[in-house]
């Protein structure tokens, strides 16, 4: 569709995007911050039908492990589609889900990969984690689910209720632990411990108005909470909780796995084994799958309890196999532990330059780094002052940092900032203050240079050019600020 003259390319880009806006829901979301017509892709670079090239460091919200159109995801795509293999068999066996079964098994942690059943569920990873909740309640006869706050499953009912921007309660809700504002103050391991504590309280309390769970569903790394990896202590601490009292523990993996973290499956780090992994995103190769990978112990659904019209998606199990593989054989997940941390590092020297960029935080190439206000008052968040909690505090507890209010429309000036320059990235976060990173796997050391080169001068224009608000004017992130 690009091509010719740059007047012709530039009509052709805005005659769609005008049709895009008369013609689709208001709900649309990154169509909105992102006004690009992408008709090219390979790797990390996206073509716009306007002639421009970006440096894509959303990658499909994570699908994209590999990048856009690898060489090994195209060519088991063209090796069905010239087989004359059905491409839609519902559960139906064939020999491309066999080997898509074997290699996923392949990589789970050791723990569930000799005792795994796996459900295919919808195209999406919402579908998944409706399946994992049903799972649960159908094998232990429990209702209640107890998930974080902070935390994103989904976009369908049941994933909504277990999620931080649920408008009802249906889910009990625990406090996530994190360092730059961690719910009680303190941070680190002492925030983890407290965290912990108030989840073994509730379980154990007769009076805590939470019964026994159905399960406990977690992110490893909270990715729209705002890119906050968990504690590996505190994970085994849940792992520990969820077993002793007989409560299944369900992981979402779905933007985490797939080597994103440094990890095979970012579950890998703390070294648990959960009884139920939600899985879809890069699985795929870049096509829509989603499944469930159980403890063969929960499998008592009867035949036909759960299901799915496009669950038989042969191309995406295709591609997810070349996908899972050749991650595996390139140590493409040792990889991303490395350059993240490099990453990392670099975008660390921000919080030194610029006094806007309030935390850095990630693992391995799943990186977010949040934008603050440093001109108001960092106690406006904290109404208990530091001096009295530290004075209430058991011996070994302190105070972390007291952060500075998130600053959402300097966030968004860093996204635009970061367009003109042709870098593509999302934001996320309780205010949608933090700008993500989630670069493929295959992104080289030169164009990890570039992304860094590029963000650090977005936030230079952004800080210069936008002064920042607190959330104060933006409780709640609207309609167009979420992600799927």
């Amino acid at each position: 569709m690009a091509g010719g003259t740059p007047e012709r390319e530039r009509a052709v880009h805005e005659g769609i995007l005008r049709r895009q806006s008369a013609r689709e829901s208001s709900a649309r979301t990154y169509a909105r911050a992102l006004p690009i017509v992408p008709v090219r892709a390979r790797g990390l670079t996206i073509e716009g039908a306007d002639g421009r090239r970006y440096l894509d460091c959303l990658s499909g919200a994570g699908t994209l492990a590999l990048g856009h159109n690898h060489p090994v995801v195209l060519e088991a795509i063209r090796r069905v589609l010239d087989s004359g293999a059905p491409l839609s068999v519902l559960d139906l066996a064939t020999p491309v889900k066999d080997a898509f079964i074997t290699e996923l098994f392949r990589t789970l942690p050791a723990g569930l990969a000799d005792r795994a059943r796996v459900q295919f569920c919808g195209p999406a990873g919402t579908d998944a984690v409706e399946a994992a909740l049903k799972l649960v309640r159908t094998a232990t006869g429990r209702t209640g689910i107890l998930a974080f706050t902070g935390a994103y499953h989904g976009m369908t009912a049941g994933a909504l209720a277990a999620s931080g921007g649920a408008r009802d309660v249906q889910v009990a809700r625990l406090p996530y632990p994190q360092d730059y504002r961690c719910p009680f103050g303190v941070g680190g391991r002492s925030g983890a411990e407290l965290a912990a504590r108030w989840t073994e309280s509730l379980l154990d309390d007769p009076k805590s108005g939470v019964p026994l769970p159905a399960g406990m569903i977690l992110e490893p790394v909270q990715g729209e909470g705002g890119v906050i990896p968990a504690p590996d202590g505190w994970l085994r601490r849940m792992r520990r909780l969820t077993a002793d009292r007989s409560i299944p523990l369900i992981a979402d993996e779905i933007q985490t796995g797939v080597g994103r973290t440094g990890a095979f499956w970012a579950v890998d780090h703390s070294g648990i084994t959960p009884d139920v992994m939600v899985l879809s995103k890069a699985i795929g190769g870049s096509l829509p799958l989603a499944v469930i990978v159980y403890r063969d112990d929960l499998d008592v659904w009867q035949p036909g309890a759960h299901a799915g019209t496009f669950r038989g998606n042969q191309l995406a199990m295709a591609a997810g196999t070349a996908t899972l593989a050749y991650v595996r054989e390139n140590g493409l997940a040792e990889r991303a532990a490395a350059l993240g941390a490099r990453m990392l590092a670099g975008l660390a020297e921000l919080t030194h330059r610029f006094p806007c960029v309030g935390d850095v935080r990630g693992r391995g190439l799943m990186i977010g780094v949040e934008l603050v206000d440093p001109d108001a008052d960092p106690t406006t968040s904290h109404p208990i002052p530091l001096a009295d909690l530290t004075d209430a505090a058991p011996p070994g507890l302190r105070p972390a940092r007291t952060p500075h209010p998130a600053a959402p429309e300097l966030a968004a000036a860093v996204q635009r900032e970061c367009l003109r320059r042709g870098l593509i990235v999302e934001l996320g976060g309780r205010h949608a203050s933090v700008v993500r990173l989630l670069p493929p796997l295959t992104i080289s050391d030169e164009q990890a240079t570039a992304v860094l080169d590029r963000l650090a001068d977005a936030v230079t224009a952004a800080a210069r050019h936008h002064p920042p608000h607190g959330p104060h004017q933006q409780r709640h992130p609207g309609p167009a600020q979420r992600t799927g």
